[in-house]
Protein backbone atom coordinates (compact mmCIF):
# COMPACT_ATOMS: atom_id res chain seq x y z
CA UNK A 1 0.00 0.00 0.00
CA UNK A 2 0.97 3.31 -0.76
CA UNK A 3 0.22 6.49 0.75
CA UNK A 4 0.30 10.00 0.42
CA UNK A 5 -0.24 12.66 2.99
CA UNK A 6 -0.77 16.22 1.99
CA UNK A 7 -0.33 18.95 4.44
CA UNK A 8 -0.30 22.89 4.02
CA UNK A 9 -0.30 24.79 7.31
CA UNK A 10 1.82 24.30 10.70
CA UNK A 11 -1.06 22.50 12.39
CA UNK A 12 -1.52 20.25 9.87
CA UNK A 13 2.05 18.64 10.96
CA UNK A 14 1.42 18.22 14.66
CA UNK A 15 -1.87 16.26 13.03
CA UNK A 16 0.34 13.89 10.39
CA UNK A 17 3.11 13.31 12.78
CA UNK A 18 1.08 10.50 14.49
CA UNK A 19 -0.70 8.86 11.93
CA UNK A 20 2.89 8.94 10.03
CA UNK A 21 4.37 6.96 12.81
CA UNK A 22 1.51 4.60 13.45
CA UNK A 23 1.53 3.61 9.72
CA UNK A 24 5.39 2.94 9.75
CA UNK A 25 4.92 0.50 12.24
CA UNK A 26 2.80 -1.42 9.71
CA UNK A 27 5.37 -0.74 7.15
CA UNK A 28 3.18 1.49 4.56
CA UNK A 29 4.80 3.00 2.12
CA UNK A 30 4.42 6.27 2.50
CA UNK A 31 4.70 9.84 0.93
CA UNK A 32 4.75 13.35 2.68
CA UNK A 33 3.34 16.32 0.42
CA UNK A 34 4.32 20.52 1.59
CA UNK A 35 1.99 22.49 -0.22
CA UNK A 36 3.74 24.97 0.83
CA UNK A 37 0.53 27.11 1.54
CA UNK A 38 1.85 28.45 4.93
CA UNK A 39 5.44 29.66 4.27
CA UNK A 40 6.43 29.67 8.10
CA UNK A 41 9.82 30.54 9.01
CA UNK A 42 9.96 28.49 11.74
CA UNK A 43 9.34 25.42 10.05
CA UNK A 44 13.03 24.72 10.26
CA UNK A 45 14.86 21.49 11.13
CA UNK A 46 14.46 21.65 14.51
CA UNK A 47 10.38 21.29 13.86
CA UNK A 48 10.74 18.42 12.43
CA UNK A 49 13.06 16.70 15.02
CA UNK A 50 10.64 17.55 17.49
CA UNK A 51 7.77 16.24 15.82
CA UNK A 52 9.42 12.92 14.82
CA UNK A 53 9.23 12.99 11.44
CA UNK A 54 11.76 13.88 8.10
CA UNK A 55 11.08 16.77 5.89
CA UNK A 56 8.49 16.62 3.11
CA UNK A 57 9.11 14.31 0.05
CA UNK A 58 7.71 16.93 -1.90
CA UNK A 59 6.98 20.37 -1.44
CA UNK A 60 4.67 22.41 -3.68
CA UNK A 61 5.95 26.30 -2.98
CA UNK A 62 2.75 27.42 -3.35
CA UNK A 63 2.81 30.46 -0.91
CA UNK A 64 0.01 32.77 -0.15
CA UNK A 65 -2.74 34.37 -2.42
CA UNK A 66 -6.73 34.59 -2.89
CA UNK A 67 -8.46 31.43 -1.79
CA UNK A 68 -9.37 30.88 -5.57
CA UNK A 69 -5.60 31.42 -6.25
CA UNK A 70 -3.97 29.33 -3.93
CA UNK A 71 -6.61 26.41 -4.31
CA UNK A 72 -6.10 26.28 -8.17
CA UNK A 73 -2.53 26.65 -7.59
CA UNK A 74 -2.11 23.60 -5.42
CA UNK A 75 -4.45 21.40 -7.49
CA UNK A 76 -2.28 22.33 -10.65
CA UNK A 77 0.66 21.39 -8.53
CA UNK A 78 -0.84 18.26 -7.00
CA UNK A 79 -2.19 16.60 -9.75
CA UNK A 80 1.27 16.01 -11.60
CA UNK A 81 2.41 14.14 -8.24
CA UNK A 82 -0.68 12.32 -7.59
CA UNK A 83 -0.18 10.83 -11.40
CA UNK A 84 3.25 10.23 -10.66
CA UNK A 85 3.39 8.44 -7.75
CA UNK A 86 -0.04 6.76 -8.16
CA UNK A 87 -1.03 5.90 -4.62
CA UNK A 88 -3.81 4.05 -2.95
CA UNK A 89 -5.55 6.74 -0.85
CA UNK A 90 -4.35 10.49 -0.26
CA UNK A 91 -5.06 11.02 3.47
CA UNK A 92 -5.82 15.41 3.80
CA UNK A 93 -5.88 16.80 7.34
CA UNK A 94 -8.06 19.77 8.84
CA UNK A 95 -9.94 22.04 6.89
CA UNK A 96 -7.38 24.57 4.93
CA UNK A 97 -7.14 24.97 1.63
CA UNK A 98 -4.70 22.18 0.96
CA UNK A 99 -7.36 20.11 2.31
CA UNK A 100 -10.29 20.58 -0.20
CA UNK A 101 -7.88 21.44 -3.21
CA UNK A 102 -6.02 17.58 -2.94
CA UNK A 103 -9.43 16.24 -2.26
CA UNK A 104 -10.88 17.87 -5.68
CA UNK A 105 -7.96 16.42 -7.63
CA UNK A 106 -8.29 13.03 -6.27
CA UNK A 107 -12.20 12.73 -6.61
CA UNK A 108 -11.43 13.81 -10.33
CA UNK A 109 -8.80 11.27 -10.93
CA UNK A 110 -10.73 8.22 -8.82
CA UNK A 111 -8.48 8.10 -6.17
CA UNK A 112 -9.35 7.33 -2.26
CA UNK A 113 -9.52 10.05 -0.26
CA UNK A 114 -9.02 9.89 3.81
CA UNK A 115 -9.88 12.83 5.64
CA UNK A 116 -8.56 13.48 9.16
CA UNK A 117 -10.95 15.42 11.69
CA UNK A 118 -13.83 14.95 9.55
CA UNK A 119 -16.88 15.94 10.23
CA UNK A 120 -16.77 19.30 12.25
CA UNK A 121 -18.76 22.11 11.92
CA UNK A 122 -18.99 25.77 12.95
CA UNK A 123 -22.52 26.01 10.91
CA UNK A 124 -20.67 29.51 9.76
CA UNK A 125 -19.89 29.15 6.09
CA UNK A 126 -18.60 33.27 6.46
CA UNK A 127 -15.76 31.45 7.38
CA UNK A 128 -13.32 29.92 4.90
CA UNK A 129 -12.41 26.65 6.76
CA UNK A 130 -16.36 25.64 6.68
CA UNK A 131 -16.58 25.58 3.20
CA UNK A 132 -13.40 23.51 3.05
CA UNK A 133 -14.94 20.91 5.86
CA UNK A 134 -18.18 20.60 3.50
CA UNK A 135 -16.41 20.02 -0.16
CA UNK A 136 -13.89 17.62 1.88
CA UNK A 137 -16.35 15.56 3.66
CA UNK A 138 -18.83 15.38 0.46
CA UNK A 139 -16.30 13.76 -1.48
CA UNK A 140 -14.28 11.92 0.87
CA UNK A 141 -14.20 7.82 0.47
CA UNK A 142 -13.18 7.52 4.38
CA UNK A 143 -13.92 10.10 7.42
CA UNK A 144 -11.94 10.67 10.39
CA UNK A 145 -13.65 11.73 13.36
CA UNK A 146 -11.81 13.44 16.51
CA UNK A 147 -15.76 13.25 18.81
CA UNK A 148 -19.22 12.18 18.50
CA UNK A 149 -20.50 15.27 17.30
CA UNK A 150 -18.44 14.78 14.32
CA UNK A 151 -20.60 11.24 13.59
CA UNK A 152 -24.08 13.45 13.88
CA UNK A 153 -22.89 16.40 11.81
CA UNK A 154 -22.26 14.11 8.90
CA UNK A 155 -25.05 11.28 9.25
CA UNK A 156 -27.62 14.65 9.07
CA UNK A 157 -25.50 15.34 5.87
CA UNK A 158 -26.12 11.77 4.40
CA UNK A 159 -22.62 10.47 4.56
CA UNK A 160 -22.89 6.69 4.91
CA UNK A 161 -22.58 5.04 8.42
CA UNK A 162 -19.97 2.56 6.68
CA UNK A 163 -16.99 5.99 5.84
CA UNK A 164 -17.35 6.82 9.35
CA UNK A 165 -14.86 6.24 11.50
CA UNK A 166 -14.68 7.56 15.42
CA UNK A 167 -11.21 7.43 16.28
CA UNK A 168 -10.14 10.44 18.26
CA UNK A 169 -8.31 13.51 18.21
CA UNK A 170 -4.94 13.48 16.41
CA UNK A 171 -3.62 16.64 17.46
CA UNK A 172 -3.61 15.13 21.08
CA UNK A 173 -1.94 12.20 20.14
CA UNK A 174 1.15 15.12 19.41
CA UNK A 175 0.61 16.10 22.70
CA UNK A 176 0.58 13.43 24.87
CA UNK A 177 3.96 12.25 23.52
CA UNK A 178 5.75 15.70 23.54
CA UNK A 179 4.23 16.88 26.67
CA UNK A 180 6.88 15.81 29.38
CA UNK A 181 9.34 17.30 26.95
CA UNK A 182 7.48 20.44 27.11
CA UNK A 183 6.89 19.83 30.69
CA UNK A 184 10.90 20.60 30.89
CA UNK A 185 10.69 23.98 29.75
CA UNK A 186 8.20 25.00 32.16
CA UNK A 187 7.38 28.71 31.69
CA UNK A 188 10.64 29.60 30.43
CA UNK A 189 11.20 31.72 32.66
CA UNK A 190 8.11 33.83 32.13
CA UNK A 191 6.07 35.19 35.49
CA UNK A 192 4.17 32.38 37.62
CA UNK A 193 0.78 33.94 36.58
CA UNK A 194 0.05 34.76 33.00
CA UNK A 195 -2.59 34.85 30.35
CA UNK A 196 -1.34 33.90 26.82
CA UNK A 197 -3.07 34.79 24.03
CA UNK A 198 -3.02 33.73 20.61
CA UNK A 199 -4.60 35.32 17.47
CA UNK A 200 -4.43 35.20 13.82
CA UNK A 201 -8.21 34.84 12.04
CA UNK A 202 -8.62 37.54 9.15
CA UNK A 203 -12.10 38.08 10.96
CA UNK A 204 -10.39 39.24 13.63
CA UNK A 205 -6.88 40.89 12.73
CA UNK A 206 -8.00 42.59 9.60
CA UNK A 207 -10.33 44.93 10.64
CA UNK A 208 -8.99 47.47 12.46
CA UNK A 209 -11.72 48.69 14.83
CA UNK A 210 -12.42 44.82 16.27
CA UNK A 211 -8.79 44.62 16.44
CA UNK A 212 -8.45 47.61 18.38
CA UNK A 213 -11.64 46.22 20.70
CA UNK A 214 -9.31 43.23 21.24
CA UNK A 215 -6.30 44.79 22.14
CA UNK A 216 -7.82 47.43 24.44
CA UNK A 217 -9.25 43.94 26.12
CA UNK A 218 -5.93 42.65 26.41
CA UNK A 219 -4.57 46.15 27.80
CA UNK A 220 -7.49 45.30 30.53
CA UNK A 221 -6.14 41.82 31.01
CA UNK A 222 -2.57 43.44 31.94
CA UNK A 223 -3.26 44.66 34.37
CA UNK A 224 -3.70 41.56 36.37
CA UNK A 225 -1.60 39.30 34.58
CA UNK A 226 1.12 39.49 32.14
CA UNK A 227 0.37 38.78 28.86
CA UNK A 228 2.50 37.18 26.93
CA UNK A 229 1.44 37.32 23.07
CA UNK A 230 3.49 35.17 20.39
CA UNK A 231 2.07 37.45 17.89
CA UNK A 232 1.53 35.14 13.75
CA UNK A 233 3.32 37.19 11.33
CA UNK A 234 -0.37 38.28 10.02
CA UNK A 235 -1.04 39.83 13.35
CA UNK A 236 1.92 41.67 14.05
CA UNK A 237 1.43 43.40 10.11
CA UNK A 238 -2.03 44.26 11.03
CA UNK A 239 -0.81 46.20 14.77
CA UNK A 240 1.82 48.00 12.86
CA UNK A 241 -0.61 48.61 9.84
CA UNK A 242 -3.18 49.78 12.29
CA UNK A 243 -0.45 52.23 14.37
CA UNK A 244 -2.26 50.06 17.99
CA UNK A 245 0.15 50.21 21.18
CA UNK A 246 1.11 46.81 22.53
CA UNK A 247 3.85 48.75 25.15
CA UNK A 248 1.89 46.82 28.04
CA UNK A 249 1.82 43.65 26.70
CA UNK A 250 4.52 41.27 25.77
CA UNK A 251 4.65 40.67 22.47
CA UNK A 252 6.68 38.01 21.37
CA UNK A 253 8.37 36.11 17.84
CA UNK A 254 6.51 32.59 16.71
CA UNK A 255 7.35 29.83 19.77
CA UNK A 256 8.43 26.18 18.69
CA UNK A 257 5.59 24.02 19.11
CA UNK A 258 7.10 22.38 22.14
CA UNK A 259 7.47 25.77 23.99
CA UNK A 260 4.36 26.75 23.27
CA UNK A 261 2.82 23.83 24.59
CA UNK A 262 5.07 24.50 27.98
CA UNK A 263 3.78 27.40 27.75
CA UNK A 264 0.15 26.79 27.62
CA UNK A 265 0.81 23.92 30.45
CA UNK A 266 1.25 26.34 32.53
CA UNK A 267 -0.36 29.60 32.03
CA UNK A 268 -3.40 30.48 34.65
CA UNK A 269 -5.74 31.57 31.11
CA UNK A 270 -5.18 31.09 27.58
CA UNK A 271 -7.17 33.69 25.43
CA UNK A 272 -7.54 32.65 21.81
CA UNK A 273 -9.30 32.30 18.34
CA UNK A 274 -7.43 28.91 17.19
CA UNK A 275 -9.48 25.50 16.70
CA UNK A 276 -6.13 23.72 17.93
CA UNK A 277 -5.80 25.48 20.90
CA UNK A 278 -9.08 24.85 22.17
CA UNK A 279 -8.30 21.49 21.87
CA UNK A 280 -5.08 21.21 23.21
CA UNK A 281 -6.25 23.31 26.35
CA UNK A 282 -9.40 20.96 27.19
CA UNK A 283 -6.70 18.38 27.20
CA UNK A 284 -4.65 20.43 29.63
CA UNK A 285 -7.56 21.11 32.03
CA UNK A 286 -6.34 24.76 31.50
CA UNK A 287 -9.02 27.67 31.46
CA UNK A 288 -9.22 28.96 27.17
CA UNK A 289 -11.73 32.08 26.59
CA UNK A 290 -12.39 31.70 22.52
CA UNK A 291 -12.92 35.15 20.76
CA UNK A 292 -15.53 34.17 18.71
CA UNK A 293 -18.84 33.89 18.38
CA UNK A 294 -18.72 29.32 17.22
CA UNK A 295 -16.67 26.62 17.21
CA UNK A 296 -16.25 23.80 15.06
CA UNK A 297 -15.36 22.15 17.93
CA UNK A 298 -18.32 22.78 20.03
CA UNK A 299 -16.99 19.14 22.77
CA UNK A 300 -14.49 21.75 23.79
CA UNK A 301 -17.36 23.74 25.38
CA UNK A 302 -20.00 20.89 26.21
CA UNK A 303 -16.95 18.77 28.06
CA UNK A 304 -13.59 21.27 28.11
CA UNK A 305 -12.58 24.60 29.76
CA UNK A 306 -13.39 26.18 26.52
CA UNK A 307 -15.95 29.22 26.94
CA UNK A 308 -17.11 31.19 23.65
CA UNK A 309 -16.71 35.13 24.34
CA UNK A 310 -16.69 36.62 21.46
CA UNK A 311 -16.20 40.73 20.75
CA UNK A 312 -17.35 40.65 24.14
CA UNK A 313 -15.53 42.55 26.35
CA UNK A 314 -17.60 42.64 29.49
CA UNK A 315 -18.12 38.96 29.14
CA UNK A 316 -14.42 39.06 28.52
CA UNK A 317 -13.75 40.31 32.09
CA UNK A 318 -16.59 38.44 33.91
CA UNK A 319 -14.65 34.73 32.91
CA UNK A 320 -11.05 36.39 33.44
CA UNK A 321 -12.35 37.81 37.04
CA UNK A 322 -14.28 34.16 37.56
CA UNK A 323 -10.52 32.44 36.45
CA UNK A 324 -8.35 34.96 39.06
CA UNK A 325 -10.27 34.04 41.82
CA UNK A 326 -10.44 30.06 41.73
CA UNK A 327 -13.83 29.94 40.02
CA UNK A 328 -12.69 28.40 36.52
CA UNK A 329 -14.82 26.10 34.40
CA UNK A 330 -14.07 22.77 35.22
CA UNK A 331 -13.67 20.60 32.37
CA UNK A 332 -12.99 16.88 31.12
CA UNK A 333 -11.19 15.49 28.47
CA UNK A 334 -13.42 14.07 25.86
CA UNK A 335 -13.40 10.36 24.74
CA UNK A 336 -10.53 8.82 22.83
CA UNK A 337 -8.92 11.80 23.55
CA UNK A 338 -5.95 9.31 24.93
CA UNK A 339 -3.00 9.63 22.07
CA UNK A 340 -3.77 6.29 20.45
CA UNK A 341 -6.30 8.08 17.68
CA UNK A 342 -3.28 7.75 15.18
CA UNK A 343 -3.20 4.02 15.77
CA UNK A 344 -6.93 3.70 15.26
CA UNK A 345 -6.39 5.11 11.82
CA UNK A 346 -3.91 2.70 10.93
CA UNK A 347 -6.15 -0.15 11.75
CA UNK A 348 -8.75 1.39 9.75
CA UNK A 349 -6.55 1.69 6.93
CA UNK A 350 -4.46 -1.85 6.98
CA UNK A 351 -6.51 -3.95 8.99
CA UNK A 352 -6.15 -7.11 10.64
CA UNK A 353 -2.05 -6.48 11.24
Amino acid sequence: MHIIHVVGARPNFMKVAPVLHALERKNVRQTLVHTGQHYDANMSDIFFQQLGIPAPDVNLAVGSGTHAQQTAEIMMRFEPVVLDRKPDIVLVYGDVNSTVAATLVCAKLGIRVGHVEAGLRSFDRSMPEEVNRLVTDALADILFTPSEDGDRNLAKEGVSKQKIHLVGNVMIDSLVRLLPEAQRHGRNGFPERYALVTLHRPSNVDNGEKLSGILQSLLDVSKDLTVLFPAHPRTRQRLEAFSLKTEQLRLLDPVPYVQFLGLQRNATVVITDSGGIQEETTYLRVPCLTLRENTERPVTVSLGTNILVGQDAAKLRSELSNILQGKAKQGFIPPLWDGRAAERIADVLVPGD
